[in-house]
């Protein structure tokens, strides 16, 4: 049976409907996920497997059969541990179908269906006695149901609803204990992706609106790989401390609960920024640990496992506070079932604190609901600014009137203060302006012959790279109205392409094979795997996943924006010589014929391959589905045909191994 669906394009704003199978959602779902991240990460199946051994052990050693629970089991790895390790029956809960159907047929091919039941239903709705999906309460708790924050994947209302109608009373949990960790620390860099801090333009000082410096921000963690932030760009301002523990052997609550550490500020700064990170103890005595810290934590940082499933947490606080050497300080973290939050209190503050705890962060300026947290990191930048000031400056006349189509964008402001005779901005493109007719009707109205086109260009829908192309399919739609003389900046652009090999982000999309012992050659196996999503460029911010260049960095489609876009396809072809993971894609903005923005590679490739990525923006990455196959003949490459469709605003990506 064949569905249409409707989605937005992102590229050129209208409405496309695309005949879709009636799987298509799990198909997109499963081909967008990162299960094999969490299969390939050795250090948590290893932790896991030590814990469950230990929890069967210390059942079978009261002398009773050991009952297993497995919430949230995805490819069943966990239950098919506990079962070698000696569990007599396991019940896997999987609330996904497709990976449900994954688990039956993994279980079966490694010959444990006589001893795991898989139930496809949320734990919440699992019911235990005779007509029951179990027949007994578990003795057993195991679980994987974290996300970088802990909670919030919906752990603590699973947990509680488990205790209270799954397990026994005194059963045994892995993971038996999780345990949040925080630190206080001053970071311009990334302070810098919370607020908007004041600008030069031309001299001219141009600060953020008032409401805008007082706005708590949003309440939402930002996840990143930790380990990229260098220690060099932030000063600890207090010692790491131990916030709260969660022991799963026990009830647990998902009511609203807050923790408080007290300490002694060990530098003068100002609080902005709180590092956060948990461990997970596999077992009571706390001998098996599996920790998210940053390698920077580590003595030797190249033996810290590498994980994206898992990763760390940095919360900004909702007001900048100065803090001095010496001075009591007290750090609150509060959370519900599925988010926590910070506040910071002088000893002072804390002891006059009212009873309630703090209130979670809001956005009332605004920006934050239209600015995402890379986006404030981009406005932010110096240089960035000053490229677009210098490139604004080489275009106005005092005469000039200008366009700005952007979203959230400050360049009218620049062009105002540089002493533009008029800065029109088109409103916010709701729903991506599903019919461009709405900008030209809006220019007809409000705009005489502009001599001034201007874009960052930014667009808050876009994903990939190439999807600000918009801004090209808006300079078609408004071509009337410019003049014959007018300036478009950015006035090209050019997709820019380099072979890379990752360090340790090609796990994400490599075969899984066998696991801990164990076949789970079925995930490789699933058609969701080869759906169009696995076979297409995907979008990663390249700066938290360290990679090496194989190849120089080149253009491979340039886009010629002073011109409409054509009627016909362009085409690009192409090869690549040598291994790699893959390809990464970004565009370069060519503003005027002197200056350039890049949203990719913001410095020349190094002598070994390295490469600096622009902390701002996310570029594409398409990954070979056997990137070995080019290391089998040293004269093997991989050729390629890139494809703008017009029509489709999008770019066909086709790569395939050749011999040379």
């Amino acid at each position: 049976m064949k569905t249409f669906c409707g989605r937005a394009n992102p590229t050129t704003g209208a409405l496309d409907w695309v005949e879709e199978s009636e799987e298509y959602d799990y198909h997109q779902e499963i081909a967008r996920s990162c299960y094999a991240d969490m299969l390939h990460d050795h250090d948590r199946n290893q932790k896991y497997y030590q814990g469950i051994r230990a929890a069967v052990s210390r059942v079978k050693a009261r002398g009773v059969k050991v009952i297993v629970l497995d919430i949230g089991t995805g490819t069943g790895l966990l239950s098919m541990m506990a079962v070698s390790a000696g569990a007599d029956l396991c019940y896997a809960v999987e609330v996904f179908k497709p990976m449900a159907d994954a688990a039956q047929n993994i279980v079966k091919k490694n010959g444990f269906s006589n001893k795991i039941k898989i139930i496809n239903k949320h734990s919440t709705d699992v019911t235990v006695g005779p007509d029951g999906d179990m027949q007994m309460k578990a003795n057993v708790l195991i679980t994987e149901l974290f996300d970088t924050e802990l909670i919030g994947e919906g752990a603590l209302p699973s947990y509680e609803h488990a205790h209270l109608h799954l397990v026994q009373e005194g059963c045994e949990a892995v993971p038996h204990r999780a345990t949040v960790y925080a630190q206080l620390v001053e970071s311009e860099l990334l302070w810098s992706w919370a607020q908007l801090q004041p600008i030069e333009v031309d001299g001219a000082r141009l600060a953020p609106p008032p409401a805008v410096g007082i706005c708590a921000g949003a309440h939402s963690v930002c996840d990143i790989q930790l380990s990229q932030v260098s220690p060099q760009s932030f000063t600890a301002l207090g010692p790491l401390c131990t916030m709260f523990s969660v022991d799963f052997s026990k009830p647990v609550s998902s009511a609203l609960q807050s923790y408080s550490a007290q300490f002694v500020a060990q530098s003068s700064g100002r609080a902005q920024v709180v590092l956060s990170w948990w461990d997970l103890d596999m077992d009571p005595s706390g001998s098996i640990v599996c920790t998210m810290a940053p390698s920077w934590t580590y003595q030797e940082p190249k033996t810290a496992p590498w994980r994206d499933h898992w990763m760390q947490s940095v919360y900004f606080l909702p007001v900048e506070s100065r803090v001095t050497e010496g001075e009591e300080l007290s750090l609150t973290v509060c959370h519900d079932d599925y988010s926590l939050w910070f506040d910071l209190k002088t000893h002072r503050q804390e002891e006059c604190r009212a009873v309630a705890p703090p209130p979670r962060p809001c956005c009332t300026c605004q920006a934050h609901l239209v600015w995402n947290r890379p986006r404030f990191g981009e406005l932010n930048d110096r240089h960035r600014t000053d490229s677009f000031v210098a490139a604004l400056r080489s275009v106005l006349r005092e005469d000039s009137v200008c366009l700005s189509i952007s979203d959230g964008s400050l360049l009218p402001v620049f062009a105002h203060m540089m002493g533009a005779k008029k800065v029109h901005v088109h409103p916010q493109h709701k729903q991506k302006m599903n019919h461009l007719n709405d900008l030209i009707t809006w220019s007809l109205t409000r705009v005489p012959q502009v001599s001034v086109l201007m874009g960052e260009p930014y667009f808050s829908t876009s994903l990939l790279p190439w999807h600000s192309l918009f801004f090209w399919f808006c300079r078609s739609a408004v071509a009337g109205l410019l003049k014959p003389d007018a300036s478009i900046l950015p006035c090209t652009a050019t997709l820019q392409m380099v072979a890379v090999e990752f360090q340790d982000l090609w796990r994400i999309r490599a075969p899984c094979g066998t696991c801990e012992g164990f076949d789970v050659t079925a995930m490789d196996d699933m058609k969701s795997l080869d759906f169009r999503e696995s076979r297409e460029a995907e979008p990663h911010p390249l700066w938290e996943y360290p990679c090496r260049a194989l190849t120089p960095a080149a253009g491979v489609m340039t886009f010629d924006f002073t011109q409409c876009v054509p009627q016909h396809p362009m085409v690009s072809e192409g090869s690549l010589s040598g291994r790699c993971h893959g390809v990464a894609l970004w565009m370069e903005y060519n503003l005027t014929e002197d200056v350039t923005v890049s949203g990719g590679l913001i410095g020349p490739i190094g002598e070994q391959g390295e490469c600096q990525w622009t902390p701002h923006r996310r570029q594409g990455v398409y990954f070979f589905r056997s990137p070995w196959d080019t290391t089998a003949d040293a004269r093997a490459g991989v050729s390629y045909t890139l494809t703008f469709e017009p029509s489709l605003g999008d770019i066909k990506m086709d790569f395939s191994i050749k011999s040379q």
